[in-house]
């Protein structure tokens, strides 16, 4: 609140101004927090190809694309969980001097990756 002061009105500017850092650092740290659950599903997606690959011989047959399909399905459903936090986390938050991605590149990334890591699932069951 400012009184009229030229200190207090020059501390309450300060105030504001760490103010609209730390919201922009919380922007910024969305972003890196959905690229981390980004990585997590593609581990999950090298997981299955993984044990798909050490026990490709194994009895029955159907047993490692079963397992490995269930990891392709725990990826798509991490890179929509990632989505839905990181857009509502978005939404919450206004940038001041950083500039944050658009809420679509959230989408369009969790589009892309669950394509790929079903077309990955595909591939491991044809094999």
């Amino acid at each position: 609140m400012k009184d009229g002061t030229p200190d207090q009105d020059k501390k309450t500017d300060w105030a504001e101004s760490r103010t609209d850092w730390a919201e922009d650092r919380t922007v910024l740290a969305n972003e890196r927090t959905f690229a981390g659950w980004m990585r997590t599903g593609m581990a999950s997606v090298a997981l299955a190809l993984g044990l798909k690959a050490v026990f490709k011989d194994a009895e029955p047959d159907w047993l490692p694309r079963a397992v490995a399909l269930v990891f392709i399905a725990i990826a798509v459903g991490i890179f929509w969980a990632a989505r839905s936090q990181a857009i509502k986390a978005h939404t919450r938050l206004d940038t001041h001097a950083a500039e944050a991605q658009p809420s679509r590149l959230y989408t369009l990334a969790s589009v892309a990756f669950s394509l790929a890591a079903v077309a990955t699932g595909f591939v491991l069951v044809t094999l």
